[in-house]
């Protein structure tokens, strides 16, 4: 009854190809982002902010650009963490090397930087795929680590292998407070999003869902799938590049490579699962759930030990964490293989029609 489009005639071309065509939908999103700019920074502690806010805006970042890879194109992809680690370094060497070089700069270097590696390892998905090509993914992220173990000129000759920042200025603007760090990283994922968004709704975006389709059969209509996939490879890339930047600049601070493990990659590839493949939406939902179920589980778990007497180490949560991330991961394949993003979805079409059954 009051999630309805009655009355709301579209008549021109613009107003029926809105991202948002329901008003309803339209507001709900404003508000949302005036709440996420506005209200969160007033009421949010620094906790929540380094724990909570911060990790869930870049992996949403990281987990958009692997959903256009995978969701949109249907490249599977194991070597995520390795374009993560790709645009952490190069963005870490342009900050660092470069006199007086701007931070956004840097990160949008360090994103061309990780969009040239994706595509260079996106090259055997012009020949294989499925299984084959993460496989040949995977090799990406053995590579990444051994050039940034082994090569020192990328970690600035630093004899730890760790490397750091300070002094993070965005428009003359200190980037320190836990604030300011989600101030910069929400307004990067709007942009972000926002361009996403426009990008598969248009024509490169319907040739990445032909070539996940049906290869061939887009080939035959005129696709070029040398095309489709390699800028799948390259956007993909480009973003979780910068997610990598933001995740090593502002919520590491310093890292190693480790910190870019083939962990991270199936973690977001998680992500894409749980959330839903091909919906930037699902994108969010996934990372929440990835963020958010550690938390819980910290939580929880020793509180459903103490119930019955059993006393819970930090290792059984983590182990516990993994045995429910699989079983969700079956589960979501099983029952709803377009993940959370698909019964938001379900929903949302039957409040449309609620309180009425047809």
């Amino acid at each position: 009854m009051f999630y309805r489009e009655n009355g709301q005639y579209k008549t021109t071309y613009r107003a029926d190809q809105q991202i948002f065509p329901i008003a309803q939908d339209r507001w709900a999103i404003l508000l949302l982002i005036a709440a996420a700019f506005l209200v969160v920074p007033m009421l949010g502690s620094d906790y929540m902010f380094r724990a909570i806010f911060i990790p869930f805006l870049i992996m949403s970042l990281a987990a958009l650009g692997v959903n256009i890879l995978v969701g949109y194109c249907g490249q599977i992809s194991l070597g995520s963490g390795a374009f993560m680690a790709v645009g952490a370094y190069a963005a870490f060497n342009f900050f660092v090397r470069v006199p007086g070089m701007p931070l956004l700069a840097a990160l949008v270097l360090g994103g061309l930087c990780s969009s040239a590696f994706g595509i260079l390892f996106g090259l055997p998905s012009l020949r294989v795929k499925g299984l084959y090509l993460a496989v040949a993914t995977l090799a990406a992220q053995f590579f990444s680590d051994w050039m940034f173990l082994r090569i020192k000129w990328f970690t600035n000759d630093a004899p730890s292998g760790s490397v750091s920042v300070s002094g993070l200025q965005v428009l003359g603007l200190p980037i320190e407070s836990p604030i300011s760090k989600y101030i910069l990283c929400l307004s990067i994922l709007v942009v972000v999003a926002l361009l996403a968004k426009n990008l598969v709704r248009g024509a490169v975006g319907r040739e990445w869902m032909a070539i996940r389709d049906m290869d061939v059969a887009a080939a035959v209509i005129g696709i070029r799938p040398m095309y489709a996939k390699l800028s799948a490879f390259a956007v993909s890339s480009f973003i979780v590049g910068v997610a990598g930047a933001l995740w090593g600049f502002v919520y590491l601070g310093a890292w190693e490579p480790a910190a870019f493990s083939v962990d991270m990659s199936f973690k977001m590839l998680f992500m894409v699962i749980i959330g839903g493949m091909g919906s930037i939406m699902g994108s969010f939902f996934g990372a929440g759930f990835i963020v958010l179920l550690p938390i819980f589980l910290n939580q929880f778990l020793p509180v459903l030990g103490s119930l019955f007497g059993v006393e819970i180490s930090t290792a059984g949560i983590s182990h516990a964490e993994l045995i429910i991330f699989g079983a969700l991961i079956v589960w979501f394949l099983i029952v709803e293989p377009h993940g959370l993003a698909k019964l938001w979805s379900l929903s949302k079409q039957k409040l449309r029609l609620w309180p009425f059954p047809h």
